[in-house]
């Protein structure tokens, strides 16, 4: 079992930088890729970024150029740096993990969520 533990949400106003953390711990053998998805009231979860374990990385249309995905892979941990918050930003987020076991079982793990308000 991996548990994935974020941190870093809160209000920001329009225009403001915030920084998510979210660290992979429990009984780890090979995380692959990570990701963070957004859930705002009333829409589906929407990926926003994610990043493999050799650092490629992929973006929603709507963050690119605002949002920055990193990763440490000595901490089991992703990042997601975001730039130029706007209202429509405001939404759930959560961390993804895949993890693969020992026998090669692909499972994804999720964060129990952080919320980002954008608003003044």
């Amino acid at each position: 079992q991996v548990q994935l533990v974020e941190s870093g949400g809160g209000l920001v106003q329009p225009g403001g930088s915030l920084r998510l953390s979210c660290a992979a711990s429990g009984n780890i053998f090979s995380i692959r890729a990570m990701g963070w998805y957004r859930q705002a009231p009333g829409k589906e979860r929407e990926l926003v970024a994610d990043i493999t374990e050799g650092g490629s990385t992929n973006y929603v249309d709507s963050v690119k150029g605002r949002f920055t995905i990193s990763r440490d892979n000595a901490k089991n941990a992703v990042y997601l740096q975001m730039s130029s918050l706007k209202p429509e930003d405001t939404a759930v987020y959560y961390c993804n993990a895949d993890h693969r076991n020992r026998v090669g079982w692909l499972h994804r793990y999720w964060g129990q969520g952080t919320q980002v308000t954008v608003s003044s």
